[in-house]
């Protein structure tokens, strides 16, 4: 009779007991007090920060590259569109445009260089070379370096952001025409040409004439304007003061070209100039077709970096939340289950029948 009125005890007790676990949850479950919210942005806080420390950190490692390869682009396309416009033209237009640009340098090697035009100057050198009404002359080639650039009139800052200019004041980039491939020389003494084109380097978005400093004397580049393309081999190499203009002067009998840029790196105190010699022609530019543009590893690298690294920190962040979870859960399953099937009574009440 002890016994079963001890058991009675117990099931009234474990009954009672579960009613209050079961009201609790449900209090708990219902709950959507500010408390809860608050909760859990604290337990997610150092997640969300981390994640945007990530994403922060890939997106200023990919920003040069990729700002790059999209200035690369569109500057690829520009040179697309010439190429069509070049085409596009009719052989009697062609012929104009081309002896135009020719008696202009001519002009400029009797007259020598103007390094102050004036606006009847400015207008006759706007209306050179001008078949698309882009402003884009031609194009530079530096294989070496992997450059291919549209080249515009002049030297704004809005252009220099985005491509080369030629300098107003120096020959077009179209050599002479008396220059012979066979005598590999200008055959008129009268004649002289100097294109000066000049680009910024160290930009974060677009790399430019960044690598002009790694051309050492006997690399080649090439200009093509129209469908004449000029090759030129480097003979020298100087790092002037920006008022020096005695390495910039036009010399009769010589077909130069001059790429000019800022230097040190960053500093831009002094201005690189690496002057070519005309050579004859071992690139096929002016026969350049659309191709797709390669990604380079410095593209690449964050790009892919990226997603790999804020998957693995999702993870880390889902499996660190999982271990401290398990241990709560199985400690509250395991108290159920003692309370439903009553064990820790069964117990008490075997120590009882043992008294």
């Amino acid at each position: 009779m002890r016994i079963r009125k001890n058991k009675h005890k117990i099931d009234s007790e474990h009954t009672e007991q579960k009613e209050n676990i079961e009201n609790t949850e449900s209090v708990e479950d219902t709950s959507n007090s500010p408390k809860k919210k608050k909760g859990w942005f604290k337990r997610h806080m150092v997640g969300f920060i981390l994640t945007l420390i990530l994403i922060g950190g890939a997106s200023l490692l990919a920003y040069p590259s990729v700002a790059n390869y999209w200035n690369q682009f569109h500057q690829t396309r520009a040179v697309m569109d010439y190429v069509q416009a070049v085409d596009d033209l009719d052989e009697e237009d062609y012929e104009a445009v081309l002896q135009s640009a020719y008696d202009y340098n001519r002009r400029l090697a009797e007259t020598g260089f103007n390094w102050m035009p004036d606006e009847a100057q400015l207008a006759d050198y706007e209306n050179q070379l001008d078949i698309n009404d882009t402003g884009i002359m031609g194009y530079v080639n530096i294989p070496k370096i992997n450059v291919m650039l549209p080249i515009y009139h002049g030297i704004d800052e809005t252009i220099l952001q985005i491509a080369i200019g030629h300098l107003e004041a120096s020959s077009l980039p179209i050599g002479c025409e008396s220059y012979s491939f066979e005598e590999r020389r200008v055959t008129d003494p009268s004649e002289g040409s100097h294109t000066l084109v000049s680009g910024h380097r160290g930009l974060p978005s677009a790399r430019l004439f960044t690598d002009l400093d790694q051309l050492v004397e006997g690399d080649q580049f090439s200009l093509t304007v129209l469908n004449e393309t000029m090759t030129y081999e480097v003979d020298q190499i100087r790092i002037v003061e920006p008022s020096d203009l005695s390495a910039l002067q036009l010399e009769l009998g010589q077909d130069y070209c001059t790429l000019i840029t800022c230097t040190p790196y960053g500093v831009n105190t002094h201005r690189l100039l690496v002057r070519g010699h005309r050579i004859q022609n071992t690139f096929d530019d002016g026969n350049i077709k659309p191709e797709a543009i390669k990604f380079e590893p410095g593209l690449v690298a964050p790009l892919v970096a990226a997603p790999i690294l804020l998957l693995l920190l999702i993870l880390l962040l889902i499996t660190t939340r999982s271990k401290k979870k398990e241990p709560q859960k199985d400690s509250k399953w395991k108290q159920r289950k003692r309370r439903d099937t009553g064990t820790d009574d069964g117990r008490e009440v075997e120590h009882e029948n043992k008294e």
